[in-house]
């Protein structure tokens, strides 16, 4: 069954389209599947028909043992679903492909945790996005691997957002999912990167889908009070391609998708707000927040027509009070709302699936089906919904003894009227439901933190295939230019293309500049800039950027001119091992009102050093200090290097205040292991997950007095290795034995080397003379 939907431009820049047919782009023939975990309308509903009327867990078509809290995507036949593997530091996550048929396991890309603080097993909380033309699957895992993959599993290309942009890792888990738009994939989180970006922030990316290279990253809302994954809902704004999404500071935010240029943004909460948006009519935007343990509201905003007038003033900060439409008291920390035509429906933070009118906010009948619910979102499909809740509290069906309490979820199937909602069905899965199911070939879909189910009728059932023939407004005007990638990072010597792209004042795509000679490049120092730096490089006659041939890291940016257009990419020059930095040539030109104290900026290029760290005088000597005027910012992870580097030894002088009762925590990175000298527990801590693996021994140290630490891995030819570490008076001799050594079964191959400091009590840490040389 092939369903099209065409899209006139009249229509879709009149602002008539509806709710329901809001599509995710599409340029290619029609595939049979769903691509997204908001499906083809971005809103939870799906067009599949011919889908069960019951589900019975001991009924099902197949089940896997592949634990989880994903949402599973299906293009032609393969199920792709993100999930873990394996206990303690051997724990995997990624993803995998499976035969829809017959729950077969085709193939899989595993990553291990790193440097992450993510507990309690909360991984795969994000879903793979398949893009429609190529068929190429995007991932992101906890600990910040976003990665593009073949349908068959080859590997097209990867980043460390940790290592390479500054991303942030929480406990939660939150891991937000990729969303292809035409030509770019887009993805988010809390990063703390280098210059401008270096303030903690919940930043937008968008890459070349099929090369990886960014083409631009935004920071839209105001400093986060949490993570957020509430997934980006695509759309159109007076001729721009928009993107809407609720963000870590509590607000609901406005972005240009095709430039990253924030248009407003309403704040709502005071928390962060995870629950992903519904677009209805184009002329109003449903927002649900709140927290276990805080009342929140669901809201319905109109959406603005309102413009920056320079990037400045972006974005438009909207007050609710101007925008609101309706609200009521429904609220739900992580569950998302679903819009079927104009109702809404949602399970609540208490358990209680609501159907709402979307025009009016008026609830019009609710029931109840559990005591919570958490990640979960229901899913509306042939007539009927799908709800998967957290736990099951209690529906008479017999488990087995593991599986008792929290180890169980439920599923209900049920049919909504404008009066009720019926159960047709309830049944008891094994693991808990996180994950939210999906609709294909007369099946359903359901990952717990146990299994991967398939439920309905074996063989073809006629699967739809949604062709989403969406037209693009032509452009207009060239105004501005796009250049990609829009960062670099360069060893000296070492050469970057880029791609010049005329955008129009929407952000829409004229032309590729081609002629290299038509493009003039220059160094650019942005007039806000705190720390006045060029990128040491030169543009060849062709177009090439070649970074300096001298050892000495740099950053900076560029500017590209063709006519009277303009654009900029920012870039960073890092020399390969050895890197050494004692910070003496550092000159004190600012204050630290809070702190009243005379500090440098730390090194432009290094990756969240940024309001974290300052170089200060300490006892005569230059040394990067710890900051301790935000309490935000009191854990810090700062990069140096590639993501690429390995094999190598890192050691620092280190120090912390402190007294006998309490002192700070600081440390080193080696290659996606931190070594640590933890102040209270008197203790030297190996780790590369506060959960997976974490080994300590004693070790005194007193306050305010110098030591060295120092680091370095061995690897075997079979993937396992050994990280050793010691650490001693700065003045006294270098011990020859480890003061601790920790055999892993596989060793991280490759990884950046960094610095941490952690100073929860007003103790700052200090770290100086700074050495990573070749093993």
């Amino acid at each position: 069954m092939i369903m099209k939907f065409k899209f006139s431009l009249t229509v879709v820049l009149s602002g008539l389209v509806a709710s329901a047919l809001l599509p995710l782009p599409s340029s290619a023939a029609p595939q049979a599947g769903t691509f997204s975990w908001r499906g083809p309308f971005q809103n939870g509903t799906s067009t599949e028909k011919g889908l069960p009327d019951a589900i019975n867990a001991k009924e099902a078509l197949w089940s896997i043992d592949f634990p989880g809290a994903s949402t599973p995507v299906i293009a032609n036949g393969k199920v792709y679903v993100m999930g873990y593997e394996g206990e303690g530091p051997e724990l995997k996550e990624g993803v995998a492909c499976f035969d829809a048929e017959t729950g077969k396991r085709l193939w899989s890309k595993m990553y291990n945790d790193f440097l992450s603080d993510t507990i309690y097993l909360r991984y795969a909380t994000s879903s793979p996005t398949i893009d429609p033309e190529t068929g190429n699957v995007y991932i992101q895992c906890t600990q910040g691997i976003f990665a593009c993959l073949s349908s068959d599993g080859k590997l097209i290309w990867e980043h460390s957002m940790m290592e390479s942009f500054g991303r942030l890792t929480f406990p939660n888990g939150r891991t937000a999912s990729p969303v292809v738009d035409k030509d770019l994939v887009i993805t988010r989180g809390i990063t703390a990167n280098w210059g401008a970006q270096g303030p903690a922030g919940d930043r937008f990316y968008a890459f070349d889908k099929k090369t990886g290279e960014l083409a631009w990253s935004s920071t839209p809302a105001d400093r986060p009070k949490d993570n957020s994954y509430s997934h980006p809902i695509l759309g159109w704004l007076d001729g721009k391609r928009v993107f809407y999404s609720a963000t870590g500071d509590g607000s609901v935010v406005c972005v240009n998708a095709r430039t990253g240029d924030p248009i407003w943004r309403v704040p709502l909460f005071k928390s962060g707000i995870n629950a992903t948006l519904l677009v209805h009519n184009n002329d109003k935007v449903i927002a649900i927040y709140g927290t276990p343990y805080e009342p929140g509201q669901m809201v319905a905003l109109k959406i603005s027509h309102e413009q920056p007038t320079n990037a400045a003033a972006a974005p438009l900060v909207l007050e609710r009070s101007k925008t609101e439409l309706w609200a009521n008291d429904l609220r739900t920390s992580t569950s998302s709302p679903i819009l079927v035509g104009d109702r809404i429906y949602v399970v609540s933070e208490v358990g209680d699936l609501n159907a709402i009118d979307v025009n009016t906010g008026k609830l019009l009948w609710k029931i109840k089906i559990g005591i919570e619910q958490r990640n979960s979102c229901p899913l509306y499909a042939d007539g009927k919904i799908y709800v998967p809740m957290l736990n099951d509290s209690g529906s008479g069906e017999k488990v087995a003894a593991d599986e008792s309490g929290p180890g169980r979820g439920a599923f209900f199937v049920i049919k909504p009227s404008d009066t009720e909602g019926k159960v047709l069905s309830h049944t008891t899965l094994e693991g808990r439901c996180f994950g939210t199911p999906a609709a294909y070939n007369g099946k359903i879909y359901q990952q717990t933190t146990r299994k991967l189910y398939c439920f309905g009728k074996a063989g073809n059932n006629n699967a739809v295939k949604v062709e989403m023939d969406e037209k693009w407004p032509a452009p207009g005007k060239a105004s501005q230019l796009l250049i990609i990638p829009s960062e670099v990072l360069l060893h000296p010597g070492q050469e970057a293309s880029f791609r010049v792209r005329a955008l129009d004042k929407n952000g829409l795509s004229v032309e590729d500049i081609k002629d290299s000679m038509a493009i003039k490049w220059a160094s650019f120092i942005p007039p806000t800039a705190k720390v006045k730096a060029t990128m040491k490089g030169s543009f060849t006659a062709d177009g090439k950027l070649v970074a300096a041939p001298e050892s000495v890291p740099s950053a900076g940016a560029f500017e590209a001119t063709v006519g009277d257009l303009k654009g900029y990419f920012r870039g960073r020059v890092l020399p390969g091992l050895p890197i050494k930095q004692d910070f003496e040539s550092f000159k004190l030109t600012e204050t630290n009102e809070v702190e009243n104290a005379m500090f440098a900026y730390p090194p432009l290029p290094w990756i969240g050093a940024r309001f974290k760290f300052e170089v200060r005088q300490t006892n005569g000597n230059m040394s990067l200090t710890k900051t301790i005027d935000n309490k935000f910012f009191q854990r810090a992870t700062v990069f140096m290097g590639d993501p690429n580097l390995k094999n190598y030894t890192i050691e620092a002088d280190v120090m912390s205040e402190g007294n006998r009762r309490k002192m700070s925590d600081v440390g080193v990175i080696n290659q996606r292991y931190m070594i640590v000298l933890k102040g209270n527990e008197q203790t030297l801590e190996i780790n590369s997950n506060q959960e997976l693996l974490k080994i300590m021994v004693p070790f005194k140290w007193t306050p305010n007095v110098w030591y060295h630490l120092k680091t370095k891995l061995v690897s075997n030819p079979d993937g396992s290795g050994e990280v050793q570490a010691k650490v001693w008076k700065r003045e006294e001799k270098e011990p020859e034995e480890w003061t601790s050594k920790v055999a892993v079964k596989t060793l991280h191959p490759n990884g950046c080397p960094g610095l941490f400091g952690f100073s929860p009590q007003d103790m700052r840490v200090f770290i100086d003379n700074v050495a990573v040389t070749a093993n």
